[in-house]
């Protein structure tokens, strides 16, 4: 077996750890608040939410793959170097993945995945083989790095004002409502779950397959940049995988750290966040779930009592956000010369 062979295996091995530590991640935002308002247990949230993530990337089509996939030209690179640069994004993303579970913070795969591309590509392939996407931003277009970066940085602060209106919205239609309303609320938490598992698989699941399409591309296995039929199945198998195990210490930091979640709250939630990530998927941007369902979350709870929200562990979270590109670009970039220095002494 030749080098670029053991290669693909081992990038194909990565994008399964990555998607699951991206599942792994995002299951506990998406049950979390079902869990904490006790409407269904632990169990069946999670296999709804593992279901839906399942059936998501199978049913709509490829738009963030192709976003994810198309930024950073690998075409000319040597075969080596491209496939180092694959390889080096995903061990960065997968880095900050374990950091940020091992202290309970929710964080996003997707930034840590972007910021890998980007530290491996400026250190492999140079500034000018990155499509930014300022050319087309001054024509009024989304493309390239900046699509992305809209996505991941944008949803956030759509989730929050989603959660509070719609959080709004709940009280002011229900407000003459009495307890009996109850019923109405958990059988909707079921098709509410459902979705955001849905909207998870069909945004989340494509960044995983989108790495192994461009391998497959600098290997030149296929001619232009296309993600096979194996790739679809592989990627949603190992995100649905992490999203049945969970991360129970995030479960912990949303569903009690940041809010005294209710069933009404816990609705509201994943309403907005499936809406968002919906959307976004839709237009092919990019989004983290795990940012959206936090920040939702936010929204919720500035909706109602605002002194009650733990803005102070809400700040850790974000302060996780805020550096979590730029230390992913960091590593990405060491892994690259790790890597690439590691294939220069094996050839």
């Amino acid at each position: 077996m030749d080098i670029t062979s053991v290669l693909i295996i081992l990038t194909v091995i990565s994008v399964f750890i990555f998607d699951f530590t991206n599942g792994f991640h995002d299951s506990a935002d998406m049950v979390a608040t079902a869990i904490a308002s006790r409407a269904m247990s632990s169990g069946i949230a999670i296999a709804i939410v593992s279901l839906f993530t399942f059936l998501g990337p199978l049913v709509v089509g490829l738009a963030v793959a192709d976003t994810i996939g198309t930024f950073v030209d690998i075409g000319d690179a040597q075969l080596i170097d491209a496939q180092a640069l694959v390889i080096a994004a995903l061990l960065s993303a997968v880095t900050y993945n374990l950091i940020t579970w091992f202290f309970g913070l929710p964080s996003s795969s997707s930034n840590s995945l972007a910021g890998g591309l980007v530290g491996a590509g400026l250190y492999v392939v140079g500034s000018q083989k990155i499509n930014w996407g300022w050319t087309a931003l001054h024509h009024g277009e989304l493309t390239g790095v900046m699509k992305v970066i809209a996505g991941l940085f944008a949803s956030p602060f759509l989730g929050f004002v989603a959660g509070f209106i719609i959080m709004k919205l709940i009280f002011f239609i229900f407000k003459r409502f009495t307890i009996k309303v109850r019923p109405l609320f958990i059988v909707s938490q079921y098709f509410s779950v459902a979705w955001l598992g849905f909207s998870h698989g069909a945004n989340d699941a494509q960044k995983g397959m989108a790495i192994i399409g461009m391998m497959l591309l600098a290997s030149h296995q296929t001619q232009t940049f296309t993600v096979p039929l194996w790739v679809i199945l592989m990627c949603t198998s190992a995100i649905t995988l992490g999203t049945m195990f969970g991360g129970w210490s995030i479960i912990k930091t949303l569903g009690f750290e940041l809010y005294h979640v209710k069933l009404v709250h816990s609705v509201a939630n994943q309403l907005g966040a499936a809406l968002i990530n919906t959307l976004a998927t839709t237009i092919g941007a990019p989004t983290s779930t795990t940012q959206v369902v936090t920040a939702t979350l936010l929204g919720n709870g500035a909706a109602e009592k605002p002194s009650h929200v733990g803005w102070r562990r809400a700040g850790h979270i974000i302060l996780g956000w805020i550096v979590n590109v730029p230390i992913s670009m960091l590593f990405g970039a060491v892994y690259a010369f790790l890597i690439i220095k590691l294939l220069g002494v094996l050839s």
